[in-house]
């Protein structure tokens, strides 16, 4: 019997191992396939308190962990493939082990949408990315593409005109699916172009992205494009398939909380990417992983009491 278990092994998940282990509440952090979230493909991270000189993402992951552990946590490398929140105590069924739990901390995060093409997997950190934020200062005066159309494509596309000497927004279609007022900023801006009606067929390079090929689907034409580096903004997809039927979630599939991280089920809460579609950062995420595990304390305390 567990206190409490942890999904998730990013900055949200060992932030709350962190609290959560200094409370004495010897958690548990079952990991997931992807050891460390989202954070360990990010290259160099800048905008992180604490590092003035950065850190990578790689290394940021293990300095967590190490810190989760000192306190006590546990780091088990598994994946969970079923979980039945709806009893106490909560049962979670992983690959490797069931485990019975009193309380459930969720932070399994998202993973963005992918092209899905040749080179994109190659080129992740070397010029593909998924976080203007992350990466955006990396490109100073130098020429990157944005792919997609919606809300987030042109945000991070003016976010990356205050670095990039050019930024081409690359769409599938001939009308951006972004509010009225992103379009009417981005038509404006005269650091971003836009290619309509064409889809990235390949990413190419080899040490580092030197360009896409691209296709335009009304045509069929076929060339190579040359860029810096590629954002891709075409969405992100939760990892909440575990918990549908259980936990709330919207239309997005991300999992609603309060502002304290606690969903629709007692003793479950949620923290990081997968409740936040909105800033996807580490530090926001290691900040609802504190709450999260401060909240999950009072909730053994009370259930104790």
């Amino acid at each position: 019997m567990e206190n409490v278990v942890i999904l998730g092994s990013g900055p949200a998940g060992l932030s709350a191992a962190i609290y959560a282990a200094r409370a004495h509440l010897d958690p548990i952090v079952i990991t997931g396939d992807t050891q460390g979230g989202q954070v360990t493909i990010t290259n160099e991270i800048e905008n992180y308190p604490g590092f003035p000189k950065g850190v990578g993402g790689l290394e940021m992951y293990q300095l967590f962990r190490e810190q989760a552990e000192r306190f006590g946590a546990r780091i088990v490398i598994d994946h969970v493939e079923a979980a039945e929140l709806r009893q106490q105590p909560m049962l979670l069924r992983a690959r490797e082990a069931e485990y019975e739990t009193k309380s459930l901390i969720i932070a399994t995060g998202s993973n963005p949408r992918r092209l899905g093409v040749p080179g994109e997997d190659e080129m992740i950190g070397k010029g593909v990315s998924y976080c203007a934020t992350c990466d955006g200062f990396f490109y100073q005066d130098r020429p990157v593409a944005v792919v997609g159309g919606g809300d987030s494509a042109l945000d991070e596309g003016l976010f990356l005109t205050r670095f990039a000497s050019k930024v081409t927004i690359i769409h599938r279609r001939d009308k951006l699916r972004a509010s009225k007022i992103l379009q009417n900023r981005a038509f404006k801006n005269p650091k971003i172009e836009f290619i309509w009606d064409t889809v990235v067929e390949r990413v190419l390079g080899e040490d580092e992205v030197t360009g896409l090929r691209l296709k335009n689907v009304k045509t069929g034409e076929v060339y190579d494009f040359p860029v810096d580096a590629v954002f891709v903004f075409i969405g992100h997809i939760p990892n909440t398939a575990i918990f549908e039927g259980q936990v709330e979630l919207d239309q997005q599939g991300y999992i609603v909380t309060d502002r304290r991280m606690r969903t629709n089920i007692s003793g479950v809460f949620a923290c990081g990417d997968v409740q936040d579609p909105v800033y996807r950062q580490a530090i926001t995420a290691a900040g609802t992983g504190a709450i999260a595990a401060m909240e999950a304390e009072k909730y053994l305390a009370e259930l104790e009491g």
